[in-house]
């Protein structure tokens, strides 16, 4: 498995290896002994799987607060994604900066999103399915939303903000400035 940094400390892509032949291909999509001797020791308790029916479906920008706090590592089995992390970090020195990769179905490629980051995506492709993994369940009172489209972040999603399918809570979230961070960039270190 091929494990790249990105701009942004603990934002990592992961590209598993695809073993083709006469039937088509095999991949180890993860692997725990992997990842460890990688330096990346992740306790995954929970597997999600979404549908998105429509191209411009933005589904983000999420988190869950501590002590539920999760990092996610997502792949698409089917279709497209523009997937984007932002670091909301209190003292980060990237505190507010976002990173974004193309995942799809086809480029088998994976994004390692650790605590303390926003995560969200728009989708490329019609019914495009994401899966990830999760280091912690979902608990509804730690669940929250910024602005995918707050203009303070500048995420560039690629499409008409005016045509984007959201949910009730991706159109209601605050603005960063408006929100208190719950995550610490000394916490990370």
């Amino acid at each position: 498995m091929q494990i790249d940094d990105t701009a942004l400390s603990g934002v990592k892509v992961l590209t598993p290896r695809r073993f083709a032949d006469a039937r088509g291909w095999f991949t180890e999509s993860w692997n725990r002994e992997t990842l460890r001797a990688q330096g990346l020791d992740l306790d995954f308790v929970q597997d999600n799987h979404s549908l998105s029916r429509a191209a411009g479906t933005v589904r983000g920008l999420h988190y869950q607060r501590p002590p539920h706090a999760q990092a996610k590592l997502l792949r698409v089995i089917a279709g497209a994604i523009l997937d984007v992390a932002v670091d909301v970090r209190r003292g980060s020195p990237t505190y507010g900066r976002w990173v974004a990769e193309e995942l799809s179905a086809e480029n088998g490629r994976q994004l390692l999103v650790p605590e303390g980051f926003l995560h969200g995506f728009v989708t490329r492709a019609p019914d495009t399915q994401v899966v990830y993994k999760c280091t912690d369940v979902y608990a509804p009172d730690c669940d929250g939303a910024v602005a995918w489209d707050d203009p303070e972040i500048g995420i560039d999603w690629g499409i008409d903000p005016e045509t984007a399918v959201l949910s009730d809570k991706d159109r209601a979230a605050p603005r960063l400035s408006a929100w208190q961070s719950p995550f610490a960039w000394e916490d990370a270190q």
